[in-house]
């Protein structure tokens, strides 16, 4: 298995420090609002990494960390902190906005059926670890303090910027951070920042440098330390986290124990949406549930995207690319329902090119998650069964072919076995048809039928009553 390691900017051989152990550390949001979808991609990206893994033989610990103090609405270290700006936003305390939103990411990983990690530890529950790490760089001389928090001093590390391949002599005070005319260095950053003088905040400790709160980047290095030990195997993270966040995580981390913090670093580029970034100004930002509303599909639609783009490239989200994406997670399954009504009838053509599915299925995967490959894989062996049904009407091999579906779906997540469970959007269609069907309002009936067959699905009368089934 060769992994990209955006450290060394190669592929690299993954070897795991421990045996057949895997510490994995992704981080998690900061839970102020809902997460959009450019936030989901990192977690699918994730979780096809643990799955793969797993399916690989490996024992995985993931930890993903919930942020729920300490990010400021500037990553430099400047504004307010994003969580208490939610709460003055919708008139309620810090720790429900943090709560609501908590929940509300989990059920979107829930819905895009993301395998759940070990640990979700908060920011707000681990305030002791936080100061403790504090106290270590301290103690070896990297901090400093000033008017407005603790610091740690960039000039100390002596590489510096290296995950990011950052030109600390170049950087021109404002282009990176913004001017702090107290910092030693532009790229110093803040480890523990004092609360205000004239005003109290919801979320403030007590500290050895007095009453404040953590700065964003130090709760990542503490809570992996804990729950993964100072030297662990993969940490992921979008790739807007290196310039700043990942390369201040590695910068105190290393200053604290000596020696090198992740072995692989890990990150999925950006998504966009028609060509452009997203943004609620340009009226293309969306949620899980913005999407499956606007585009009638399903959450596991989203999820199929973005294995057809490689985690390293830019994703561009279009109506027509999430609809085509709907289109081939119902061909997928209609597929599979029809291979289900065959005996397992034994051919050499279909086994061979079940084979070549399986060893190309695993090469992608192992070719740094290569899963638009994966897929591609798996359409060839669906044209060529395809081909063979032609010829002798019949699917064979189907034992073999629904257990290699299975196996494949371990990875993929995308429940392609669970054809007899009606997607969601589906049962309330199918619902709403029977309502028309029963009152006589066939025009809303037909237009109903037309969404299903959309979606692969033929509604129809049966023995008094109406079924459904697949095209």
């Amino acid at each position: 298995m060769k992994l990209y390691n955006t450290l060394t900017r190669t592929k690299e051989e993954f070897t795991p420090i421990h045996d057949k152990s895997v510490g994995v550390y992704s981080c998690g949001p900061t839970v102020y609002d809902y997460p959009h979808i450019g936030n989901l991609r990192a977690y699918i990206f994730a979780d096809v990494l643990h799955r793969w893994l797993e399916y690989n033989g490996y024992q995985v610990k993931h930890v993903v960390n919930i942020t729920d103090v300490g990010h400021l609405v500037s990553d430099e270290d400047t504004g307010e902190d994003k969580v208490e700006k939610g709460a003055k936003r919708e008139g309620k305390s810090a720790f429900e906005i943090a709560g609501l939103y908590e929940n509300a990411f989990k059920k979107d990983l829930k819905a895009l059926n993301i395998e759940p990690a070990d640990v979700y530890p908060r920011a707000t529950e681990h305030i002791s670890e936080q100061i403790d790490f504090i106290k270590k760089l301290e103690e070896k001389g990297f901090t400093y303090a000033i008017s407005d928090g603790v610091y740690l001093d960039t000039s100390k590390v002596t590489d510096y910027g290296k995950l990011a391949k950052l030109d600390v002599a170049g950087l021109k005070e404002g282009a990176r951070v913004e001017v702090n005319v107290e910092k030693r260095n532009i790229t110093d950053f803040a480890l523990w920042k004092f609360s205000p003088k004239d005003s109290k905040r919801e979320m403030e400790w007590d500290s050895p440098w007095g009453k404040g709160f953590p700065g964003w980047h130090i709760e990542c290095s503490a809570m992996s330390a804990k729950y993964l030990g100072d030297y662990f195997d993969i940490h992921t993270g979008g790739i807007d986290h290196v310039p700043v966040h990942h390369t201040n995580e590695i910068a105190q981390s290393e200053a604290v124990f000596g020696k090198p913090f992740v072995k692989y670093w890990m990150h999925n580029e950006f998504l966009l949406v028609d060509g452009r970034k997203m943004s609620k100004s340009l009226n293309n930002f969306y949620t899980l549930k913005d999407v499956t509303e606007k585009f009638e599909v399903e959450p596991l639609t989203f999820r199929l995207l973005c294995l057809q783009a490689h985690y390293r490239e830019k994703l561009n989200f279009t109506k027509d690319s999430i609809v085509s994406a709907q289109n081939t997670l119902n061909n997928l399954r209609n597929f599979l329902a029809k291979v289900r009504q065959f005996d397992d009838t034994p051919n050499k053509e279909a086994e061979k090119h079940i084979f070549q599915c399986e060893n190309g299925f695993r090469e992608a995967l192992d070719d740094d998650l290569n899963t638009p490959r994966a897929l591609a894989v798996i359409s060839v062996l669906i044209k060529e069964l395809n081909n063979i049904f032609t010829q002798l009407n019949i699917y064979p091999n189907s034992k073999k072919v629904l257990e290699l579906f299975r196996s494949i779906d371990t990875v993929l997540g995308l429940n392609l076995m669970k054809i007899e469970v009606l997607p969601e959007n589906v049962d309330k269609l199918f619902n709403e048809y029977q309502r028309a069907k029963i009152a006589k309002d066939y025009a809303t009936s037909d237009k109903i039928r037309g969404k299903l067959l959309s979606f692969g699905y033929v509604a129809e009368d049966y023995n008094g009553g109406y079924r459904l089934r697949v095209l």
